[in-house]
């Protein structure tokens, strides 16, 4: 299950910050950040899922928009050849498209930026919901926002809070932030409480994979990517601007 860790600012002239990391079948192939989708959504860039050819990360820097899907559980009694890849999410939200209705997808949540607000818009099978974040440092993974009954949000928001009070908008804010990931990936990656993970889940592998992160602002829209070397394992990433 993926993380989103996101800061929302006090006040409109300071961009949206955020840190993501995706967690994936390790076998299942995919194309980090680019425009993978040039005919359907034209200078929109992202990290593409190979397979069924969606985005996990979507952006568009000209109208500075920028999405990430994480799986949440799913309470329909729907068959699998009743629901549709939840690939084209992210891509018809940076397209001013967000989820209504009943999407005959599963259980997802939807991380929505534009410059300085952010929202998340739920889908658990049965209905949707959106939260709009208040200012302020949050976290997301496969559940509400800032659950306390995650076990990585618990043990490590209350430190990607004082990191990002910490980094301010100084370039390279993200560092506080990363050395708060390094120190999470101490923990085993079969940990409830792990960032990087290394889990399975119905006998499908489920590793960290991926880190990105991204700036949202009136000044424009940063977003970088940087693979991790090995599944699971937390090495140093290079997030410099030619990362991505």
């Amino acid at each position: 299950m993926c993380t989103v860790i996101i800061r929302v600012p006090e006040h409109a002239p300071e961009p949206v910050r955020l840190l993501a990391v995706r967690d994936e079948d390790p076998g299942r192939a995919w194309n980090r950040l680019g425009p993978w989708w040039p005919d359907a959504y034209p200078g929109v860039i992202g990290i593409r899922d190979a397979r069924a050819g969606g985005a996990w990360l979507a952006a568009d820097p000209a109208v500075r928009r920028l999405a990430v899907l994480l799986n949440r559980a799913d309470l329909s009694d729907r068959a699998d050849e009743q629901v549709q890849t939840r690939g084209s999410v992210a891509l018809e939200s940076v397209a001013g498209r967000a989820p209504a209705g009943h999407p005959p997808m599963r259980g997802f949540n939807l991380v929505e930026v534009t410059a300085h607000t952010a929202r998340v818009v739920s889908w658990d099978g049965v209905s949707v919901s959106t939260t709009d974040l208040p200012p302020g440092t949050h976290m997301v993974a496969h559940d509400d926002v800032d659950d306390a009954d995650t076990a990585r949000i618990a043990q490590w928001l209350p430190e990607f809070r004082e990191a990002a009070e910490a980094a301010g908008s100084q370039e390279g804010w993200w560092t506080p932030w990363l050395a708060v990931v390094e120190r999470s990936a101490q923990l085993p990656g079969t940990a409830e409480a792990a960032i990087i993970r290394r889990q399975s889940f119905e006998g499908i592998p489920s590793y960290s994979l991926l880190l990105a992160v991204a700036t949202v602002g009136e000044d424009g829209l940063d977003v970088r990517d940087a693979p991790l070397a090995e599944p699971g394992q937390w090495p140093p990433v290079d997030l410099a601007p030619d990362a991505g």
